[in-house]
């Protein structure tokens, strides 16, 4: 059985009570939080930069999980390590050496992952899988909370886990997305190994239950 790691997208949160919002989500037994950096230039939204990490890291002891949706990330790996980030994934969309970004992360004794827009394919990333600790697919285009789950990425979801298993490589495999209920048993069973929601669980009268119903999707 998948050991399923949940994600909570502070996207969803109340951004007017987001250290509460935290607390409370980790209170749930969560494992990350998923916190996205976008810039208006890679996505047209603008959101956390690294002083609201640096003052949420002051709220939270879980695993703060950094999606930079931004263009040319290597700008701003070093603020958001020191601002408390634990893993730091850039797109393969938005950095032109994307090699040299991932070992800037690890110098910085940080996680390093890389993500990949549902357009993108898994062949690009190909070169670099060795080098990174997760893999993020996302399952909607990128820039905005809510959206209806893609199904043609879970074809890119197994075809990771593949190549995971085929090579001996040790990355996860996080969706992000559209994810729910139902939507997380198909992640589950293409290879996820972390489910970050933000509506589902933010939205959910219960987000309790929200969390143990995406849990459960690895016991089918």
């Amino acid at each position: 059985m998948t050991i399923m790691k949940i994600a909570p997208s502070m996207l969803s949160a109340d951004f007017n009570q987001l250290a509460a919002d935290i607390q409370r989500i980790e209170r749930m037994g969560v494992e990350y939080l998923h916190i996205d950096l976008m810039d208006g230039q890679f996505v047209p939204n603008i959101s956390f930069g690294p002083m609201v990490y640096a003052g949420l890291r002051k709220k939270s002891n879980l695993v703060f999980d950094c999606h930079m949706m931004v263009d040319r990330p290597e700008r701003y790996i070093k603020s958001v390590a020191e601002a408390g980030a634990d893993i730091i994934t850039i797109h393969q969309e938005a950095c032109l050496h994307l090699h040299s970004a991932l070992q800037q992360i690890h110098q910085l004794n940080k996680k390093a992952g890389v993500a990949i827009n549902p357009a993108t394919s898994v062949e690009s990333i190909i070169p670099i899988l060795d080098m990174v600790d997760q893999v993020l697919v996302m399952t909607v285009n990128p820039g905005f909370g809510g959206q209806a789950f893609i199904p043609s990425t879970l074809k890119k979801v197994a075809q990771l886990a593949k190549i995971r298993n085929s090579e001996d490589l040790k990355f996860e495999i996080e969706v992000d997305g559209g994810v729910n209920d139902r939507t997380a048993r198909d992640c589950v069973k293409a290879g996820a190994d972390v489910l970050v929601a933000g509506s589902y669980i933010f939205n959910h009268e219960d987000p309790q239950q929200a969390i143990d119903q995406l849990r459960s999707a690895s016991d089918d």
